[in-house]
């Protein structure tokens, strides 16, 4: 397994064809069919236009409160409540949200990091289409099937610290499913599902420092399975969810 940056990504504006931009430069750089590229929701957000300025928001009376309860801007709480399905867990500032995608995150996925300052990244609103729209790109550049995850920070429940998962996957199947096979001693495995478009996302977010400029990835050495992809298969349905229930 080997990961290295696509270099010479610029700065992104709402409007930028992200997937021709992509798709040039991992032809240039030599990606090759089978190849997996991690690129960063952020670059994406831009390109699509989900940049807010919070000048532009009207917060609405439930912002207003939750404002007062998390000491949050109320601009910031209006594009919270916009995003979310509903606030799974509240603790002072600490606000759990399932967003209209399914992931359960903290605030909504609303970044506001590597933004101008007045300003808010929000998740495309449909990842998985965005990482379909880049793998046929970068896929009919290069000659050949490769998969595309696009990536997010999220924290984890019990355990300390964020890593980068899978919010859009596309060209490859994002779980490898090993029931019903053998582990080393002959015994059925019954639940062992592996989340490898996670495990791929984590693995980029090495090369992804919040100040290092390199939104793409490019993971080579790794075997996939063609398939239409879609993060939502990552998802843990509610019904099966011990902790939300």
């Amino acid at each position: 397994m080997r990961l290295r940056n696509l270099t010479g990504i610029p700065e992104v504006a709402a409007g930028t064809d992200i997937a021709a931009l992509i798709a040039d430069a991992a032809c240039a750089q030599g990606v090759v069919p089978g190849d997996v590229l991690a690129i960063a929701h952020k670059i994406v957000s831009k390109a699509e236009g989900r940049v807010v300025r919070l000048a532009d928001v009207v917060p609405g009376e439930a912002a207003r409160r939750l404002s007062q309860e998390t000491g949050k801007r109320p601009e910031t709480c209006e594009l919270i409540l916009a995003e979310s399905r509903r606030i799974v867990r509240r603790r002072r500032g600490t606000l759990i949200c399932e967003t209209h995608h399914g992931f359960v995150c903290a605030n909504a996925a609303i970044d506001l990091s590597n933004t101008p300052d007045g300003t808010a990244v929000l998740l495309p609103r449909d990842p998985d289409a965005s990482a379909r729209r880049i793998q046929a790109a970068v896929s009919a550049a290069v000659g050949g099937r490769v998969g595309v995850i696009i990536t997010d920070t999220h924290g984890r429940a019990f355990r300390r610290g964020i890593v980068n998962i899978a919010v859009g996957v596309a060209g490859m199947e994002p779980i490898v499913d090993h029931r019903g096979s053998t582990d080393r001693e002959g015994r059925i495995l019954t639940a062992t599902e592996q989340a490898l478009a996670d495990e791929l996302a984590a693995a980029s977010g090495v090369l992804m420092p919040k100040d290092g400029g390199t939104p793409v990835v490019v993971i080579s050495g790794v075997a996939t399975e063609p398939g239409p992809g879609g993060a939502d298969r990552l998802v843990r349905a509610a019904e099966h969810d011990l902790f939300r229930g």
